[in-house]
């Protein structure tokens, strides 16, 4: 059986057990050899999204339309629960768009990420989803936003689409070199990683980005492995800790059919 054929045929198994929908989109970035399963379907993106935001804001900035140094002053409106330490600050803190948005990405700061999202709007976030490529994957509400949520608007990513937009950040193509650059840079800094480098050593190098809720176990990045891969897990559904285990799974077996992972760490 190929590893192909095994990892689809557990993603089914996980689902018929657990009343749940799985999908994964594989792209090895030296062969070309690319895969998937349910790789083209939305999935509810928890704090998947984020990582085309921050997309976003980096189109935007290229475009003369945002910087970095432009400052946010958080209201306490804005405060929620969740990841992150802006709710932890002191009154209302002004904070520039590159700490917050260092924040949403390394830390998944909710809170950070949600008056980015307001800062910018919705309107405008869609637009620049479109010209990144991104139909299905959609920042369609803040967190934390029961009406909206109750209405049926909801935030969405599509695994394939993921996939693309980190290949074009891996060949230097995302808007442009800088801003790939940068894009892996903090993706590289993400400090949830007991998904997809659950099994690997500590410090193995990846740039990548979680989705953690209730019922939803996301992770999607690069593994910079012998043969550096692409890979965007999504699950919806009951016992998603039992998906978690089979992310961390299959991410080193992934990695070991590529070469050695001591080579990798040794070479660090």
């Amino acid at each position: 059986m190929s590893r192909k054929t095994e990892i689809i045929e557990e993603i089914k198994k996980i689902e018929s057990e657990n009343q749940g929908r799985g999908g994964i989109y594989y792209y090895n970035l030296v062969t070309g050899e690319t895969w998937g399963y349910r790789e083209k379907e939305p999935y509810l993106a928890a704090s998947i999204v984020k990582l085309p935001l921050m997309a976003a804001i980096l189109l935007m900035k290229k475009q003369g339309l945002t910087s970095f140094r432009d400052e946010i002053t958080v209201k306490k409106s804005q405060i929620i629960p969740g990841c992150g330490v802006v709710q932890f600050m002191t009154g209302e803190p002004t904070l520039d768009v590159e700490t917050l948005s260092k924040f949403m990405i390394t830390i998944s700061d909710s809170c950070a990420t949600n008056v980015l999202f307001r800062h910018y709007g919705a309107e405008l976030i869609h637009e620049k989803f479109l010209e990144l490529g991104l139909i299905g994957t959609q920042f369609n509400r803040e967190y934390w936003d029961a009406e909206k949520e109750e209405r049926g608007i909801n935030n969405y990513f599509v695994p394939e689409e993921i996939g693309i937009l980190l290949k074009k950040m891996y060949d230097r193509t995302l808007i442009d070199k800088e801003s790939s650059e940068w894009l892996e840079y903090i993706l590289r800094e993400q400090q949830i990683n007991h998904k997809m480098g659950g099994f690997l050593p500590m410090g193995f190098p990846m740039a990548h980005k979680t989705g953690d809720e209730e019922d939803k176990a996301h992770d999607v990045g690069i593994v910079f492995a012998e043969q550096p891969f692409i890979v965007c897990y999504a699950y919806i559904g009951d016992n998603m800790q039992v998906y978690e285990d089979f992310i961390r799974r299959t991410t080193r077996k992934l990695a070991e059919d590529t070469g050695s992972i001591e080579k990798v760490m040794a070479a660090l």
